[in-house]
């Protein structure tokens, strides 16, 4: 079992009680809609999963503070991108940032790239709006909204941890040739992605 920092299962314990969906999942059709739609949302686009995956991977080749830093930052930015969606506030090209995260971020996985953990942050910040605005766009009309962004924060948080638990295989030899061939693999993907959307 990889040996994953304390402050990111202290971060994962947060997100789970922090999801009123989850807990009054019955209490009415907006609830469910909206927890469960957020929460599956991102496992409908590849685009999201491989990007989202590729933070929790390069978190952990940039090692700590980065492994639970990114992991943190990438869905509160996500929120903010969200409610610009669901206020309608346009941002330019979301559908090509999405792309682009998974190709920069693959890339990054793929060549172990380093760079200071401001920069880090602000890389993963950038591409978290993108992925936010896109969730806030495509909220089911009969959920709410805080209901919706906990369930694809929780969704977020998930695939950073798979990401974390394989990049963890780095540690050996053959698992970094295997963690640095995802990375490629994903931006590969994110290529594809883009090329749909040019």
């Amino acid at each position: 079992m990889p040996n994953l920092s304390k402050p990111f299962y202290f971060i994962i314990t947060i997100i789970l009680f922090s999801t009123p969906g989850l807990a009054m999942a019955h209490s009415g059709d907006g609830e469910v809609g909206g927890f469960i739609s957020g929460f599956t949302h991102p496992f409908f686009g590849w685009d999201h999963v491989v990007a989202m995956v590729a933070v929790g991977l390069w978190g952990v080749f940039l090692g700590k503070p980065a492994i639970w830093v990114l992991p943190i930052v990438f869905p509160m930015i996500m929120v903010v991108g969200a409610i610009l969606g669901i206020l309608g506030i346009e941002i330019p090209s979301v559908e090509t940032g999405i792309a682009a995260s998974a190709i920069v971020l693959g890339l990054l996985v793929a060549f172990k790239m380093r760079f200071p953990i401001y920069i880090a942050m602000f890389i993963v910040a950038i591409f978290g709006i993108f992925h936010g605005h896109a969730h806030g766009t495509e909220i089911p009309i009969a959920a709410t909204p805080i209901s919706y962004a906990a369930g694809f924060v929780l969704a977020t948080g998930l695939l950073h941890l798979f990401g974390i638990i394989f990049g963890e295989l780095s540690r050996w030899q053959i698992g970094r040739y295997a963690v640095q061939t995802a990375g490629l693999g994903i931006a590969i993907v994110g290529g594809a992605f883009l090329a749909g959307v040019l």
